[in-house]
Order: structure tokens, then C-alpha cells, then sequence
């Protein structure tokens, strides 16, 4: 089941399957990825609450998410997600940090990086909080602006 929602970083599909999010998709929306999406329905009980709780981060009045999260990926990944949900509110860590805190090294931050970019479930698992060794956005799967634009909404709430 999928809906869609307007927000300040424009349209976002929310995608559910079994009872858990696994997947928020930017506008423009791909359908060739090979993702399960179903019907949409605005009144499903879990897209619902994500639609909530997405509205009151974009609000300012909200600094985690409680959901059912399934996102679809290697073990790796899922390791990576797992790990940027400890990035707290208006908080930033780079690549290498992500990749340390693993126990990885060598070419452990190219690898966090582009399990980072691979995240189905943005905003909610954030990924835009990861930044380069030297401050830079680098890329962000729904462009650099949105990035910002999350980057700036989180830190402007907290002052």
C-alpha cells in the first residue's frame, strides 16, 4: 500500500508493506525500480501515522520517529541504517565516522556512503545527516537542496 503526502521538501510516497514502512520515494517518482508498492490507500493505519509524524518533523515538533521500519537491503545496509539512527536531531556525522563506529577501515566510509545512498526509508532513517570528512553535503539521493532543506529545519528547531 502506498500514499502520498506534500511536505516542505516536496511530494513524498510513503510506501507499506505488512504492517511496516519500506520505503519514502522523492517526487519525482521512480516505478521501474522493482519495489512492491500495491494499491494506494490514504486511509492505511500505518501510512497514516507516518503521514502524522512526518508532519510534525516538518512542524518542528518532532526529533525521532516512532514507526514499524522494514527497509529491503543487504545485511551491510542494514547495518548502516541501523547506525544513522543514532545520529541525533540537528546532529551530523561524516562518512568515516559512520564507518569507524562499524569497525571498518580502509575504504569503509566509500562503502557507507553508498549504503547511505541506497536508503529506502530517507528522512525517517536519516541519511541526510551524514556529511563529508570536510563539512561538504556531498550527494543525497533526493538532490543536495533537499539535504539542506532538512539540514536547516532541524537546526533552525533547535534554537
Amino acid at each position: 500500500m502506498w500514499t502520498v503526502i506534500d511536505s516542505p521538501i516536496g511530494e513524498l510516497r510513503l510506501v507499506e508493506d505488512d504492517g511496516a514502512i519500506v520505503a519514502i520515494d522523492f517526487h519525482p517518482f521512480a516505478y521501474a525500480d522493482g519495489r512492491l508498492r500495491g494499491d494506494r490507500d490514504d486511509q492505511n493505519p500505518v501510512l497514516a501515522a507516518c503521514a502524522g509524524q512526518l508532519a510534525e518533523y516538518f512542524a518542528g515538533e518532532r526529533t525521532t520517529f516512532d514507526l514499524p521500519l522494514a527497509p529491503l537491503g543487504t545485511v551491510f545496509q542494514q547495518k548502516v541504517w541501523q547506525e544513522l539512527v543514532t545520529i541525533g536531531y540537528g546532529r551530523t556525522a561524516t562518512y568515516g565516522e559512520i564507518a569507524g563506529r562499524l569497525g571498518l577501515t580502509g575504504h569503509g566510509a566509500r562503502a557507507v556512503g553508498l549504503a547511505n545512498g541506497r536508503n529506502p526509508i530517507p528522512v525517517v532513517i536519516p541519511c541526510h545527516r551524514v556529511i563529508g570528512a570536510n563539512g561538504s553535503l556531498t550527494g543525497y539521493a533526493g538532490g543536495v537542496e533537499r539535504k539542506q532543506l532538512l539540514l536547516d529545519l532541524e537546526t533552525e528547531a533547535l534554537f
